[in-house]
């Protein structure tokens, strides 16, 4: 029964590269968006500001801009076609403000014209949501009572999970582009002002791949569990 011990031993073995990885991540971005959040654009442009002209710009005049709470909150929501900027970044000049502001903007403008891997994130939203409630429980059911239909069915939930973290990787780095493009081509910022929103959406980026890394590895040690069960 050695195979009740082995998900300690796996956790450590497939997770700390991951959870390596994650703090590094989190750190680059947290850091970067400090050190950018205290340059100031030169234009004086705030992120409301700048996502309302790149919204209109865009022919997205119907897309509102709702301050919330919290710091790195910002998000657009497009069962409303709202952009949802945090309070740091809503009345800010930064730099770092108006590449958040741009980037959320640009989930808008994907969703607008049909982009793909965006439709595709929101149509496996549903199976993403159970997969990342259930597969967990059922997989260890399965391992407990020895039912391999349920380890199975752990398994291929949680698989879509990590469909769903691989599809979310080419979202955010097009939105990021489209940010950059805009930023730079409309000269909202200054070349020297374009180096920091680079960085930053750059670390922000990076926290995507880490997800996507973790999920990745949990995948792989649910079927070295699975696998150690059933030779065991």
């Amino acid at each position: 029964m050695g195979y009740y011990f082995y998900p300690y031993f796996s956790y450590i073995l497939y997770m700390l590269p991951a959870i390596i990885i994650t703090v590094f991540a989190q750190i680059k971005v947290k850091s970067n968006f400090a050190k950018y959040s205290k340059v100031y654009n030169r234009r004086g442009y705030t992120g409301a500001m700048i996502a309302r002209m790149i919204l209109d710009q865009n022919g997205l005049n119907h897309v509102a801009i709702e301050m919330v709470s919290g710091q790195l909150t910002d998000h657009y929501d497009p069962r409303t076609n709202v952009v949802r900027l945090s309070s740091s970044v809503y009345n800010s000049t930064s730099v770092a403000a108006l590449g958040v502001a741009a980037h959320e903007v640009g989930h808008a403008i994907q969703h607008s014209q049909g982009y793909v891997p965006m439709k595709l994130r929101g149509a496996i939203i549903p199976i993403t949501q159970i997969g990342s409630q259930l597969s967990w429980p059922l997989f260890f059911i399965g391992l407990i009572f020895q039912m391999d239909i349920l380890l199975t069915i752990g398994i291929v939930l949680f698989a879509a999970v990590v469909l769903f973290q691989l599809v979310t990787l080419p979202v955010e780095f097009n939105a990021s582009s489209r940010a950059l493009r805009t930023l730079e081509s409309n000269y909202y910022l200054e070349p020297d002002e374009m180096v920091g929103a680079k960085k930053m959406l750059s670390a922000a980026a990076m926290t995507y791949v880490a997800s996507l890394i973790t999920a990745i590895l949990q995948l792989f040690r649910l079927l070295a569990i699975a696998g150690n069960r059933r030779d065991d």
